[in-house]
């Protein structure tokens, strides 16, 4: 544990650095280019990490805006003392638009009736607005091809006519998102940036300015420089964890292209030691069993804590340096490694879930891979009675 961090309760914590944060930060500005804008995806709690404390720091450096997915999500960035543009990136439930406005935060309209919604909701609170213009700002979102939010490009037609009877709010900006950036096998990607552009292209002869055009998420951000566009949402990769892409080798070029400082390391103590003889069944279900005379150890973490029940008998922890396996079923709040192989292994020792021990590491997007999720899961998995210390 390092320096400084002192708590009360169950041993078991997480570490967040936001010095690897911000050199990730500066990575990927060096990456871009100084001409383009930064938006920091913090939705979900900065996926679980802790979105007022990253916030605060990433204000600091200069980010120039942020992404939620929620108006509630904004607003504890607001009221933290986040001064900086908020984007909603997953649209607004009608009721919420006045919400959005008085705490300055961008909404994105996902329907042409969002239109509608949010005209009246400007009108009716005297267009208060950050914006120089005096009238509340959005962002469009377009669908072009992941079919889950955001009108069609057979709608912007329709979207022009409506936007022209609301004279309270201003397009700012535009954008889609891709289904699938890492994947340079396959056409999709290509296809989303063509389609978007024709879309863009279309405002534009309709009298519209799309305003700031984003499109890269965090894999296109690595590896498609046609799409950074005016502005970047780097999700993943500013916690300094890259992609899987396909095909493999685009991983390792990447890497190399773009080297991020992961920034969680997740570790609890060694509560208890047991000599268990072989053939015994070790956890829920027997779904481990000694096939030699085992030293098992309980740490006191479970997949409540984030140690997800995916990796039960897969993967390893780290205990003096060293790997030890994860085995028998992982439970709620405790989690068995077999020491074996680590006799000098005592009571308190602390045992690594994510992050570095020595010149040992597991990182997040390594599980993640293994156990075939992506390592927003798992970012997220962190569970909330965990506590964190940031460095």
């Amino acid at each position: 544990m390092p320096k400084g961090i002192h708590f009360e309760g169950r041993p078991v914590w997480a570490e967040i650095s936001l010095k690897a944060i911000l050199q990730n930060l500066r990575v990927i500005r060096r990456h871009i280019g100084a001409q383009r804008m930064v938006l920091a995806v913090v939705k979900s709690n900065a996926y679980g990490l802790g979105a007022v404390p990253i916030s605060k720091a990433l204000q600091k450096a200069g980010t120039e805006w942020f992404g939620v997915t929620c108006a509630n999500e904004g607003i504890e960035l607001r009221e933290s003392g986040i001064r900086k543009r908020i984007l909603v990136l997953t649209g607004f439930w009608p009721g919420e638009e006045k919400r959005l406005i008085r705490n300055h935060l961008t909404p994105t309209v996902t329907r042409v009736s969002d239109l509608r919604h949010l005209e009246r909701a400007a009108k009716s609170l005297g267009a208060k607005s950050s914006a120089k213009s005096g009238r509340v700002p959005f962002h469009l979102k377009i669908n072009t091809g992941m079919n889950r939010l955001g009108i069609s490009p057979d709608e912007i037609d329709a979207f022009a006519l409506a936007l022209g009877e609301c004279p309270h709010i201003q397009l700012e900006g535009t954008y889609t998102h891709f289904a699938s950036a890492e994947d340079f096998t396959a056409e999709q990607t290509a296809v989303q940036e063509q389609l978007f552009g024709e879309c863009l292209a279309r405002l534009r002869e309709l009298g519209i300015s799309p305003g700031i055009v984003h499109l890269a998420n965090s894999g296109a951000i690595c590896a498609r420089p046609s799409t950074w566009g005016d502005m970047v949402r780097p999700g993943a990769i500013l916690y300094g964890y890259h992609q899987s892409f396909d095909p493999p080798q685009k991983r390792q070029e990447v890497m190399c292209e773009m080297p991020l400082e992961p920034c969680l390391s997740l570790r609890a103590r060694i509560i208890s030691l047991r000599e268990v003889p072989p053939g015994q069944a070790v956890g829920y279900g027997a779904r481990f069993v000694t096939a030699r005379p085992s030293r098992i150890a309980v740490i006191n973490a479970g997949y409540a804590d984030g140690v997800v029940r995916a990796r039960t008998n897969r993967g390893c922890a780290l205990v003096r340096g060293r790997r030890v396996p994860l085995v028998g079923t992982i439970s709620m709040d405790l989690t068995m490694l077999d020491v074996t192989d680590v006799p000098e292994t005592a009571l308190g020792d602390v045992a690594t879930i994510y992050g570095k021990d020595g010149k040992a590491a597991i990182e997040v997007s390594d599980v993640a891979r293994e156990i075939g999720t992506v390592t927003s899961d798992l970012l997220c998995a962190l569970g909330r009675r965990v506590p964190k210390f940031y460095l």
